[in-house]
């Protein structure tokens, strides 16, 4: 992979000068609106009816929900800056509660000593530090994997405990076949000692990634974020064009990107050219839809790029909250589900009424696999069973109906040969000069809807003014995390989660898909 930054790209001067972005997830709007107010002209073209991404909020029967839960917590004063500037103050503060339940008990997140000492029993407890102390002897020489980068930190025996069975059920993969700078990327900071401390001293000072009381939220769900930014854009003179999906993007094989062919909702296809382009679709995808045709070793690196698919089951429940929690990581390998949002205690105008709630039920999977092939019924149905076998509420009398959501793509997979594949692909499409792929899926980063944000407002100032950020050091040299000093600078002299989504002393679920940033992400 390239070390240094991307060409210089020529800015695109003017009023009226055309930006075509593909896809209306947080990167593409954030995008889309930056231009429109440095006076362009925008186009973004959006395959499904609603904005947002990951980060849209669906609803049903007068139920809202997310796709998994987003906090809107960052350290990029920017992007912190953009949220209040789009929404205004339809944001409310919400106190943040979240626990882990493992083997038949409920520990609490962030790491309390008292709670898991008395959780796990004095003996294990022992035999936890004793295995810390081991490791920190004699530590692994290298850190490739995940399990030798946790071992190291954490010691073997947390790593059984907590670790490994928890990350394996959310990856499909054994911890020894994700690398490690995935764990180096999302929970750098985080470390026994300083679970341990912040258990002792309850100081933010000794925090991980996710250590706030509490964060901002859209009243309605993040999706209403995305749904501000689309209705600014359209007002601002741009267009959000839903059911239209990109299916060739052609350059002039030197270097320029000049049209895409869309097919709208009706099957209508027509050519859109623009001066400049944003993507945000998955990376593979786009390099199959290249014309001219990509490169054979990049078309060969897009087909290795591999995904984790998700699917969450969002009931409906009668009566107030069954728990108080936001949200509770699932550990216990009996039962399938990971984890679990209780959306009212997000927001209230979650739910239609204030005697009703709403939980909802995620599931990691692949695309194709049995949970994913599952009858809508049946997934109900799984999820009312595993409530009960959880002990967590009389799920057969409170469940009046569910609704099912599938969301392919929804984190990008950090196997022993992504990073190989994804060096292939940057060096491919860095030869472009008014093209630029931004976001989680674009760039197959493990980025949270901040960082996604940051790419594409990096992404921009290079188009549009002839800056020269290299969009690929967001989210790597920069620290991700809730102990991050604001007023530091970094990547590309810009101040530097999710909405993160992600989004810990909060040991397990730092290897949770959304375990860090402003995202419960």
């Amino acid at each position: 992979m390239r070390s240094v930054p991307s060409p210089n790209s020529a800015p695109v001067p003017g009023p009226g000068r055309r930006l075509a972005v593909i896809g209306a997830g947080p990167a593409g709007l954030t995008a889309a609106y930056q231009w429109a107010k440095g006076g362009g002209d925008v186009v973004v073209l959006e395959m499904s009816d609603l904005v947002g991404g990951i980060s849209r909020t669906e609803s049903a029967n007068g139920y809202r929900f997310d796709i998994g839960g987003h906090r809107f917590f960052t350290k990029v004063t920017e992007v912190e800056a953009l949220w209040h500037e789009i929404l205004g103050d339809e944001f409310i503060k919400v106190p943040r509660l979240s626990r882990i339940y493992y083997r038949g008990r409920y520990y609490d997140y962030p790491l309390k000593l008292a709670n898991a000492m008395r959780n796990l029993g004095a003996y294990e407890s022992v035999r936890i530090l004793l295995s810390y102390v081991k490791w920190q002897v004699w530590p692994s020489k290298e850190e490739e994997s995940f399990e030798q980068w946790v071992q190291n930190r954490f010691g073997g025996r947390l790593y059984w405990h907590f670790f490994r069975t928890y990350t394996e059920k959310v990856w499909g993969i054994p911890c020894t076949e994700i690398r490690a700078d995935w764990a180096a990327q999302r929970i750098k900071s985080l470390s026994l000692s300083k679970a341990v401390m912040n258990a002792l001293l309850k100081s933010k000072s000794h925090g991980t990634s996710t250590l706030i009381n509490e964060f901002d939220y859209p009243r309605l769900g993040p999706g209403q974020m995305w749904e501000a930014c689309r209705d600014k854009i359209v007002a601002m003179g741009g267009e959000v064009r839903m059911h239209s999906r990109v299916i060739e993007v052609r350059h002039d094989g030197a270097g320029k990107l000049q049209s895409l062919l869309v097919e709208s909702g009706d099957g209508e296809q027509y050519t859109l050219e623009a001066d400049a382009f944003i993507n945000t679709m998955p990376i593979g995808e786009l390099t199959r839809r290249m014309t001219p045709e990509a490169p054979p070793e990049a078309l060969q690196a897009a087909g290795g790029l591999k995904y984790r698919d998700f699917l969450i089951v969002a009931l409906q429940i009668e009566g107030r909250d069954p728990f108080p929690d936001n949200w509770i990581y699932i550990h216990s390998p009996e039962v399938k589900v990971g984890r679990i949002q209780n959306f009212r205690s997000w927001s209230r105008a979650m739910v239609p009424r204030d005697d009703a709630s709403s939980l909802g039920l995620e599931y990691f999977c692949h695309k194709g696999d049995g949970l994913w092939q599952s009858d809508d019924a049946d997934l109900i149905d799984l999820a009312r069973r595993e409530l009960e076998q959880l002990k967590l509420f009389d799920a057969s009398s409170r469940v009046v109906d569910g609704v099912v959501i599938r969301q392919p793509k929804a984190y990008p997979v950090y196997d022993t040969e992504y990073r190989g594949h994804l060096g292939v692909l940057r060096d491919y499409y860095e030869r472009f000069t008014n093209f630029y792929t931004v976001g989680r899926n674009g760039m197959h980063r493990y980025n949270n809807q901040d960082h996604s944000m940051l790419s594409a407002m990096l992404a921009i100032q290079n188009l549009q003014h002839g800056a020269d950020h290299d969009v690929w050091d967001v989210n790597v040299e920069r620290s991700y995390h809730e102990d991050f000093q604001r007023g530091e600078r970094g990547n590309g002299s810009t101040n530097n989660t999710n909405g993160s989504t992600s989004t810990n002393a909060q040991t397990p679920p730092a290897a949770s898909p959304d375990s860090v940033g402003a995202r419960t992400e």
